[in-house]
């Protein structure tokens, strides 16, 4: 555990935490989509350069690695922070709005980075006590795209000779700077389904005369929650959305096809396994009742995203010295999903949540065009990321 010296080190000067939300706000009205952060990335390559880290640019195309090397003995680690934003329209009121149209950082990533900046600036000036080598992984693209997974790829877990990753979350459905954390499962996996309908087109009063793809995936929607009511354990958590649903152009003409797109959610590698299946037996059952044949598209893309047990146990410690235990919550299991997931797939890894519910203001949903944070709860952030930076290398099982 981190001494007393070290303990007083993570308290965050003011003149740090204004900095830090200014710059928070500043990459807010400025967000960018999945592997476009140029101008994220640029901003946080020059912070690094500033601090004396070796910097390591267009790493899985604008992701950001900075390299920070202690004067003693100890394992690499990774802190992590994601950059994207969502194509969002954002509808607050906020003086530092998003300014980029239809793009708008909705699920707290701006503040991510923030946090993660303000965490190098104290290791910077705390170098002397570092332990190993510290990897600040900023990286691109965690919303859908999979940034982590290209990372991964690349070979960044390699490269830099990665042991350990952490990484937080900002969450408005937990009080501002309380920390929480869960081992094993945290979020679920997350898959996606792309489906095409064909029939028969005609006329809309002549039914009879056509194969109705529009009837039939209709057929299918209702048929296909039998997927988690009835083929899966009672007890193990699943979801199957269909969330997109196109065919037809006006009132009276059957179309020839039907297009839907659906998310599938759950806890369990065998369950997830099972669900291309299972889906496809639905979809086919209906088609055969109806006529129509179909094209079906199984997208796996999340892993779950599960935490090590000892490291958990490790990270809760460390914030409750930090903090306190009034503080420290049991973070519970969300079917949202989280592509640090990869990263927890090759290291022992630790992901857990920092509250950012203040006001009524900051407690929308992530992904909501009325999605804000409230800044209180950066510093906390601040110092839970330099105390596992200062710590862990040394300290972490």
């Amino acid at each position: 555990m981190p001494n007393d010296s070290l303990m007083a080190t993570l308290a965050v000067p003011s003149q740090l935490v204004d900095d830090v939300v200014a710059l928070r706000r500043d990459i807010h009205m400025h967000p960018e989509l999945g592997f476009e952060e140029q101008r994220t990335a640029a901003l946080v390559a020059e912070r690094l350069h500033g601090l004396g880290f070796d910097v390591h640019e267009g790493v899985a195309t604008t992701g950001v690695v900075g390299v920070l090397r202690g004067a003693r003995p100890g394992r690499t680690i990774m802190l992590r922070a994601d950059m994207d934003a969502l194509p969002v329209t954002e509808e607050t009121d906020r003086p530092y709005a998003s300014q980029n149209v239809g793009v708008m950082h909705a699920c707290g990533h701006d503040g991510h980075v923030a946090i993660l900046l303000g965490a190098a600036s104290l290791v910077a000036s705390a170098r002397e006590e570092l332990a190993g080598t510290l990897c600040l992984v900023f990286q691109p693209a965690e919303e859908g795209r999979g940034g982590a997974k290209r990372m991964v790829e690349e070979g960044i877990i390699e490269r830099f000779g990665i042991e350990r990753a952490y990484g937080l979350h900002l969450s408005s459905r937990h009080r501002s700077g309380t920390l929480g954390f869960r081992s094993g499962p945290m979020y679920a996996s997350s898959d996606s389904i792309e489906i095409a309908v064909h029939g028969v087109g005609g006329h809309g009063a002549a039914p009879h005369e056509a194969i109705d793809p529009i009837l039939t995936s209709a057929h299918f929607i209702n048929s296909l929650q039998q997927v988690v009511s009835r083929m899966i354990d009672p007890l193990e958590p699943a979801v199957v959305t269909i969330g997109s649903i196109h065919g037809g152009t006006i009132h009276n003409v059957i179309p020839r096809s039907c297009t839907m797109l659906g998310t599938v959610r759950s806890f369990s590698e065998s369950v997830r396994d099972a669900m291309p299946d299972r889906i496809e037996r639905v979809l086919r059952a209906c088609c055969d009742a109806s006529g129509a044949t179909y094209d079906f598209e199984y997208l796996r893309r999340y892993p779950v995203t599960a935490n090590d047990d000892a490291q958990t146990e490790y990270a809760r410690s460390l914030a409750t010295r930090l903090v306190g235990a009034d503080r420290v919550f049991d973070a519970e299991r969300l079917m949202g999903a989280e592509d640090f997931s990869f990263f927890a797939q090759r290291v022992p890894a630790c992901y857990y949540a920092l509250g950012a519910r203040g006001d009524a203001k900051s407690s929308h949903p992530h992904h909501s065009s009325l999605f804000d944070i409230d800044e209180a709860a950066l510093p906390t952030g601040v110092a839970m990321m330099t105390a596992l930076a200062l710590d862990a290398g040394a300290n972490a099982p």
